[in-house]
């Protein structure tokens, strides 16, 4: 009898132990860490600094390629920076990114220096000045002149860097976040942006500086929490598969413990093995939240004893070779007028939204479009000659059947048959 129990309940223990072990989950994180090294040989444009943070976030590292995509983005995007301060352009988002990524690599930002009109001025300097540009623009239009993620970015590089960030500034934050609790997610903050907001007032409120309204923030802050919580899917996702990582930042940098975030973590895992995340920006928000930390970590980095063990193996490329299937895909732009036009092609199953576009635009039926460069890959910037720009407070919103797409241009696949919508919108 004894035995039986001793065998009954070996049996329950094997089928109940997780199959997802400590081992495959290092194993999970060393693939994507190495994901994002190798990415970094095929970025197009300036470096982008939120692999950075990712890689430094990390527990390994291969420092020697991490100094060297520092000198990177102390050059390529220095200067990309440079130029758009010069020409009066608002990146606050910019400026705050490559904030955090020399933080993260202990670098003195003080040292860093950019000139316009002949004046030159620290980059911590440019940030403050730009965040009181965006913070006087709330004031005239309700609206910052970027957008609320850049502004929460901002308040977070500037409370990081151990800058006292001014209460009116915080407040306008503050204040977002109480406005915009309860409203549908498409028509108000998103969750990227509340999971933003979350951590940046989380370190305003943990620097002490906001002591006059902590009533107002700690309400805030609750209610960044529990909007982010009551975006979970059944699937354990918060918001969407690409707004997780930076919500389970958030959760954990305002204190909320490991197991509450488990269900969002497994999700993470789950479809990283998928290959859901082969964007390396994706990558570059799950990797840190599945190392158990935040952007908010950077602040009590030292960068002392780091485990510089990582080694990127060389691989064979990779040939892709087009499908014989053929998939029928229309294509409907609404432009801004709510005029609408239908356009419809046959691509090989498989192809990438953008392939589909581009095999369209060499068919001379009247579709044309331009694309820019962003830190998610390119985005659609024109559209059969009519823009969609940031200034104008405009984009093209992108739809499948009626369902709008989690993926940009360059990362969503086209497996079915399907109707893709094209609409200018605001926001």
């Amino acid at each position: 009898m004894l035995s039986l129990v001793l065998i009954t309940g070996l049996l329950a223990f094997a089928f109940s132990k997780p199959c997802d072990t400590e081992g495959s989950k290092s194993e999970l994180l060393l693939s994507l860490n190495k994901d994002l090294l190798r990415s970094l040989e095929a970025q197009d444009g300036f470096p982008n600094p939120s692999i950075h943070l990712a890689l430094r976030l990390s527990n390994i590292h291969n420092l020697a390629k991490e100094s060297e995509h520092l000198n990177s983005l102390k050059s390529n995007l220095h200067n990309s920076i440079q130029s758009a301060l010069s020409g009066s352009q608002a990146v606050v988002g910019r400026l705050a990114l490559y904030t955090l990524a020399l933080k993260s690599s202990c670098y003195d930002v003080s040292t860093i220096i950019f000139t316009v009109d002949r004046k030159t001025e620290t980059l911590l300097t440019h940030l403050k000045r730009q965040m009181e540009q965006e913070k006087e623009n709330i004031a005239l239009a309700h609206r910052p002149l970027t957008n609320y993620y850049q502004y929460s970015l901002g308040v977070l590089a500037l409370c990081v860097s151990g800058i006292r960030v001014n209460n009116h500034v915080s407040n306008k934050l503050i204040k977002a976040v109480q406005h915009e609790y309860g409203k549908p997610f498409s028509l108000s903050l998103s969750i990227d942006t509340y999971a933003m907001a979350g951590m940046a007032l989380q370190c305003v409120k943990g620097s002490g500086s906001h002591v006059h309204n902590a009533a107002e923030l700690d309400i805030a802050l609750n209610t960044v929490k529990q909007t982010l919580l009551a975006s979970r899917r059944t699937d354990g996702h918060l918001g969407n598969e690409f707004s997780t990582g930076l919500a389970v930042q958030a959760l954990l940098a305002m204190g909320s413990p490991v197991d509450a975030c488990a269900p969002s973590m497994e999700a993470m895992r789950r479809d990283a093995r998928g290959n859901k995340y082969h964007n390396p920006m994706a990558i570059s928000q799950i990797l840190p939240a599945l190392h158990q930390k935040s952007y908010l970590s950077i602040k009590s980095m030292d960068c002392l004893n780091e485990d510089d063990s990582l080694v990127l193996e060389p691989e064979d490329p990779v040939e892709l070779v087009p499908s014989d299937t053929k998939v029928l895909v229309v294509v409907e732009v609404i432009s801004s007028r709510e005029a609408v036009s239908h356009y419809p092609v046959h691509v090989p199953k498989g192809s990438t939204l953008l392939d589909a576009l581009e095999l369209l635009k060499q068919r001379n039926v009247g579709f044309t479009f331009d694309k820019e460069s962003s830190l998610w890959g390119p985005y659609l910037s024109m559209v059969n000659g009519e823009q969609a720009r940031m200034s104008d407070r405009r984009y093209w919103h992108l739809s499948s059947d009626g369902t709008a797409l989690s993926e940009g241009v360059g990362d969503f696949r086209i497996e079915v048959a399907q109707k893709i919508t094209i609409e200018n919108k605001t926001y």
